[in-house]
């Protein structure tokens, strides 16, 4: 049964059985997020969490993308919202961090930036056997997001998590699974189809069960996450904004290297 309460075309919602699926629907554009597409999603998780019929949900991305990271070609236009700010970025990573019911993660095809620190809030992710993900933080003159520095480190180690945040190397399908960035490896085009194998298990369990155990394991890592989330808030306002960040913008408006040597 399709969902028709999300507004703004951005996410597409379709239940299969006791399993939603929701899809970012943004394929032009490579699904990269802007603040209808954090809002939309976060207001699809809450709806989730609070329908007793639905006992877990599916991330994935329509078309060959997952999700490309953060729309730079809508940030400068992006509206300035106060502290405690009620849409975009931090309502849905707040979201995705305490969503009490299994979530999994079909990645399709490339994720970038957001796309790939979301990954450790899911309790499984399945990639696309020629899919890719990158962390692309350093190389825009920023810092990590989302928690990342603490939640990337808890899923895959810090050695490993260094590696992702601090060179921005693409990490393909296979790789990512041997380090423990990925559960499973779909062969091409399945990575839905597998998670919905997967989440069959969910079909006749017990909610309140699910709900009571998920909760545990978000409550075993909620703080220490919330409080990353605030250093890494800090520290990326420090630098966005700042000559290696404007440089890194301009590079990508031009379609050019950046030049960071006086940076």
């Amino acid at each position: 049964m399709w969902k028709k309460w999300i507004n703004n075309n951005v996410l597409t919602v379709q239940d299969h059985g006791r399993v939603r699926v929701l899809t970012f629907s943004r394929p032009k554009q490579l699904n990269a997020m802007n603040d209808l597409l954090y809002d939309a999603v976060a207001e699809g998780l809450v709806r989730a969490q609070a329908d007793s019929k639905i006992a877990a949900v599916i991330l994935t991305g329509e078309g060959r993308a997952f999700c490309a990271g953060q729309d730079l070609a809508e940030l400068a236009s992006r509206p300035k919202y106060p502290s405690g700010e009620r849409h975009g970025f931090q309502p849905f990573i707040e979201a995705v961090a305490t969503f009490a019911k299994p979530l999994i993660a079909a990645v399709n095809g490339l994720g970038v930036g957001i796309g790939l620190t979301i990954l450790p809030y899911c309790d499984r992710v399945i990639m696309d056997e020629g899919a890719s993900l990158r962390a692309p933080f350093v190389s825009l003159g920023v810092t990590a997001e989302a928690g990342s520095t603490f939640m990337l480190a808890r899923m895959i180690g810090a050695n490993h998590a260094a590696n992702v945040l601090l060179t921005g190397r693409w990490v393909y399908a296979g790789h990512a699974r041997e380090i423990g960035l990925a559960n499973e490896v779909a062969p091409a085009g399945k990575a839905l189809e597998q998670a919905l194998k997967y989440a069959d298990a969910f079909q006749n369990a017990p909610v309140a069960s699910l709900v009571a155990t998920k909760s545990l394991l978000v409550e075993a890592r909620l703080e220490a996450g919330r409080d990353a989330r605030r250093h890494e808030y800090v520290l990326f306002h420090q630098l966005e904004g700042a000559p290696a960040n404007l440089e890194a913008l301009a590079a990508f408006r031009e379609k050019r290297q950046p030049d960071f040597s006086r940076h």
